[in-house]
């Protein structure tokens, strides 16, 4: 993407945004109109990828602007079905870009194939025989994939934990190159399941992948400059919003119940990704909660600090994403929304997934901070109510616009509000443009 500052972009129909993408994505192997349009899965191939399939259920596909993530503008895929969170997240960005952007990084990506052995009767000896036949047991799991090792992946290493008496797990450490790697984790793992049970003359027990990926972490960092905080871009009015931010991240760092409640609105920026690129979202939950409880106590994935130049927020997060096989070879969708953030590897798609995370929990916090968490979720969530009470594509946000003002956003203060539009049609004013600078967390 040459510019993701794309100015007033949601102002403008469906049709010319698609118009502005379709001109950055070039020639593309998918219609992108048709997935526009279809949500990029046919019924017919639905039924061949999941039981009993009925229909298809659509969820809507948006993108992020503003984001500079290590010195590229890019733009990011996000499918969701709360309102605010493309809004906030785009909102974000442009605040952070400001800063510099996102600076991510990602060390090895290894996903980890647990062999249980139970009954161990010299765990000692048998730690001892695993390591001595290291070499050995990592070429029969090489065997086991040899498409993955072709790419230059494959099993690399072993880890031996003692989890009790007599009790141990084998963790085989496997590139997975650009894809996710389940089901290539999960046919190395039972491939060593009877050698190791008979090298360590052991009962076998499960041969599977961890989700608990913290050999795959991504790290992002970002700061926010005191004055692009506020609307009115005073530094010192900013320097109060950047400490009411750290004050925040202070609380979920010292509260558990506040700390699940931050990671939500991370994981809002995050999933959307993960859901609109065809990956895994439960797994990346499972993982990344269970990272955010590693050290015994929930902690949040993000910290804010203020520094002397602004606001400085800090992630890291176990991320397995892939943009090969799965899913990705049958949904078009998921395929058109890899073309349009550009992911160039894995790798580069979970730091971009990471980016968005951060991006979303900075929104809340800012929120939180200044205007309070619901002013302008409210408003956009004012437009679901708007539709559920029977307002058409003329009329939404005229309706949205009455309740949100008058602070009630139900369906009968909306179906009040279509009656009186209805009684007496508006015309609306000319509006200058502006930001939803909020996150719905929870």
């Amino acid at each position: 993407m040459t510019n993701s500052r794309i100015s007033g972009f949601y102002k403008l129909s469906v049709e010319e945004r698609r118009r502005i993408l379709l001109a950055d994505l070039g020639p593309q192997t998918v219609d992108p109109r048709s997935v526009w349009n279809s949500g990029g899965l046919p019924v017919e191939r639905a039924n061949q990828i999941v039981e009993n399939v009925v229909g298809i259920y659509s969820l809507p596909l948006g993108v992020a602007l503003n984001a500079e993530v290590n010195g590229e503008d890019r733009l990011i895929p996000m499918v969701v079905e709360e309102p605010s969170v493309i809004a906030a997240a785009s909102f974000a960005c442009k605040i952070l870009r400001e800063g510099g952007g996102f600076l991510a990084s990602m060390g090895e990506a290894l996903m980890i194939a647990q062999i249980e052995l139970r009954n161990v009767p010299d765990p000692d000896k048998a730690e001892a025989a695993v390591f001595s036949s290291k070499a050995a047991l990592l070429a029969l799991a090489s065997e086991a994939v040899p498409g993955l090792v072709r790419r230059g992946g494959g099993p690399r290493n072993f880890e031996v934990r003692h989890i009790g008496p007599g009790h141990m797990v084998v963790h085989l450490l496997v590139d997975c190159c650009d894809a996710m790697g389940a089901n290539l984790v999960n046919t190395a793992a039972e491939a060593l399941g009877l050698p190791l049970a008979e090298l360590t003359r052991a009962e076998l027990g499960l041969r599977i992948l961890s989700n608990l990926s913290d050999r795959r972490l991504v790290t992002v960092q970002a700061t926010a400059p005191f004055g692009a905080l506020v609307s009115t871009g005073n530094e010192e009015e900013g320097r109060r919003v950047a400490k009411a931010i750290e004050d925040a991240s202070i609380f979920a760092e010292r509260d558990s119940y506040r700390a699940v409640t931050h990671n939500k609105g991370i994981m809002n920026g995050v999933d959307s990704v993960v859901i609109a690129t065809g990956n895994d979202y439960r797994a990346v939950e499972a993982g990344a909660h269970a990272f955010a409880a590693a050290s015994g106590k929930y902690q949040p994935l993000a910290t804010w600090r203020v520094s002397e130049s602004g606001v400085t927020g800090s992630m890291t997060l176990p991320l397995a994403l892939g943009i090969v096989g799965g899913t990705l070879r049958v949904h078009d969708g998921a395929r058109l929304a890899l073309a349009l953030c550009k992911a160039k590897s894995a790798r580069d798609l979970a730091q971009l997934a990471a980016c968005a995370g951060l991006a979303s929990n900075l929104a809340a916090l800012r929120a939180l901070a200044t205007d309070g968490i619901q002013k302008g979720h409210m408003s956009l969530h004012a437009r679901s109510v708007a539709i559920f009470a029977g307002a058409n594509a003329t009329e939404v946000d005229e309706v949205a616009r009455i309740i949100a003002q008058a602070g009630n956003v139900t369906g009968e203060a909306a179906h009040a509000a279509l009656a009186s539009l209805r009684a007496a049609p508006f015309e609306p004013e000319p509006s200058e443009p502006r930001e939803i600078p909020s996150l719905k967390e929870s």
